[in-house]
């Protein structure tokens, strides 16, 4: 297998974060996930604090990384189970009631938590590129790492996430798509831009140097609380993809899995199929390499679909993890 030669397989190594544990280590279900969408009518309008006019201005004024606006994200209203409990994704230290519905985010398997606070962003800043983890940020801060095979619009969603066109624009200089890109979010934690696989033009030794540091980067980066793998919902499952996320599982390290471009709509009449259907298909593919069912969102860089989704599911697994 393609991914598999660029990440030979070795002893299965346990990440150094306990989150994998508290989140995968469970009894495999039986049955294989379904795809829900909760309708806008779900959505409440209370929200997380978000900062005063006043102090957005300031933030604005002072410093070119500030985001220019804030924006309220809404939390789900309790809503009647779409999904089979053992095919959700409920965070630990979190419990479903028999009496009382789960909230669960927009177009996901995500049930929200007592942790999910503090998802606005206020601002975001590029902080460094590093060549090997040892070169990345030492503060302890957490972090949140996209990957995903190239072109799959990686940099459009981490624009998107943060609200400013052309923060990724970073990465994209000459050389720093080789490297770890670090972006500070609200003084206290990252974002990181790793290089995109199956990069068919990249030269073969750079294909080795891009595999060996960001391998290494999954197994002892001890601050990573997960990796958001990016899939393209708008084609079929690419085995290379299918590959890398086995690698993630079969290595426990934590997973979220984002499809992308989930606003594309291909004609059936040519055969192709509708984002929900890809996103269902890559799920049952994947199955047999988790003891539990990862979490997953479903997302559009064009239509912002899921970026709240995003930011909420983020919280709680970073306060979770300061927590812990």
């Amino acid at each position: 297998m393609a991914f598999l030669t660029h990440f030979p397989v070795a002893p299965i190594h346990h990440h150094s974060s306990s989150l994998f544990t508290r989140f995968f280590l469970t009894p495999k279900p039986k049955t294989l996930l379904i795809f829900a969408t909760l309708s806008p009518s779900h959505f409440s309008s209370t929200s997380t604090i978000i900062p005063s006019s006043s102090s957005s201005s300031s933030s604005s004024s002072s410093s070119s990384s500030s985001l220019e606006t804030f924006q309220e994200i809404s939390l789900p209203e309790e809503t009647p189970l779409q999904i089979a409990q053992e095919k959700l994704f409920i965070p630990p230290d979190t419990e479903i009631s028999s009496e009382k519905s789960p909230r669960i985010l927009r177009g996901s398997n995500i049930v929200l938590s007592k942790y999910a606070r503090d998802a606005q962003i206020v601002s975001a800043e590029f902080v460094k590129s590093s060549v090997e983890t040892d070169a990345c940020p030492s503060d302890g801060s957490p972090e949140f790492a996209l990957v995903g095979r190239s072109n799959v619009g990686k940099s459009s969603l981490l624009n998107s996430i943060v609200k400013r066109k052309k923060l990724a624009l970073t990465s994209k200089k000459p050389g720093k798509t080789q490297c770890i890109n670090h972006f500070r979010i609200n003084d206290s934690w990252y974002l990181v831009d790793l290089p995109g696989y199956g990069y068919a033009s990249a030269p073969h030794e750079l294909k080795q140097d891009w595999n060996k540091f960001t391998k290494d980067y999954f197994l002892n980066r001890s601050t990573l609380v997960s990796v958001f793998l990016l899939i393209d919902a708008s084609i079929p499952a690419k085995k290379i993809d299918l590959e890398y996320a086995s690698w993630l599982g079969q290595n426990q390290v934590p997973m979220t899995i984002v499809f992308t471009k989930c606003d594309k709509r291909k004609k059936k009449k040519n055969g192709g199929k509708h984002p929900e259907e890809n996103v269902q298909d890559f799920q049952e593919l994947i199955s047999k390499y988790f003891d539990s069912v990862p979490p997953w969102i479903m997302t559009s860089s064009l239509t912002n679909q899921g970026r709240d989704e995003i930011l909420l599911h983020m919280s709680q697994l970073r306060n979770y993890w300061l927590n812990h």
